[in-house]
């Protein structure tokens, strides 16, 4: 019996906490970055708040706290450069990533990543985790957008680099300025609780709420 034909053409998907979660690795990078190049002791907490905020400003806002004037781009490369070694052999993805990027592909639909974050950052954890950037049909990092989510920007040029309208295209995040984000750009939104529980990603606008990708509504690809 044939599926259902989807909805969707398109898939676009956010990195962190969709993909992977290397939140706790890049905490770990900027930490040693930290003690290495300003003899500073911060903590893997000071920056939660500047999470999904792209690297600039995850650096920035905790070098504020601590009174210390980063030398750019010298202390995020070398953050980078630490992270790359943190995360060999320790970043897996989450749960049912690779089956249903299987099935997206089984299905027709174009899959695009977009990450607030930096080239080298998303090269590196697609990397380790078997997913390389050309298993994506597209990929926008960080330094290709001005505006940070809750705006729309980044899903609209992903949807632009896929061919697609937004309208025909998923969004998949885990938090809620990226849900705002997705459904300001036109575009139906799974919300997956990896960092934020149901209620905050409901109340951001979220169409559909699964734990992770082996978990998500069967309506989900329903026509």
């Amino acid at each position: 019996m044939n599926e259902p034909h989807p909805p969707f053409a398109g898939v676009i998907f956010d990195m962190d906490g969709v993909l992977c979660l290397s939140e706790p690795f890049i905490a770990e990078a900027g930490c040693r970055m930290f003690a290495e190049a300003h003899g500073v002791a911060v903590r893997p907490e000071d920056f939660v708040p500047f999470v999904g905020t792209g690297e600039d400003r995850f650096l920035g806002g905790v070098a504020e706290k601590y009174g210390v004037t980063l030398s750019m781009p010298r202390d995020k490369e070398r953050t980078y450069a630490i992270y790359l070694e943190i995360i060999r052999g320790r970043l897996q993805p989450l749960p049912g990533v690779r089956e249903f990027i299987a099935g997206c592909r089984r299905r027709g639909l174009r899959l695009a990543v977009a990450t607030s974050a930096d080239r080298v950052k998303m090269d590196g954890n697609l990397r380790e985790i078997g997913l390389p950037a050309e298993t994506f049909d597209a990929c926008v990092t960080g330094s290709e957008i001005v505006h940070k989510k809750p705006n729309p920007e980044i899903f609209l040029r992903a949807a632009e680099k896929l061919a697609l309208p937004p309208t025909r295209c998923l969004v998949i995040e885990d938090a809620p300025n990226g849900v705002a984000a997705g459904k300001a750009a036109g575009s139906r939104c799974l919300g997956l609780t990896t960092s934020f529980d149901n209620a905050t990603l409901t109340k951001a606008g979220a169409d559909w709420i699964a734990p992770d990708l082996a978990r998500v509504p069967a309506t989900l690809f329903e026509a």
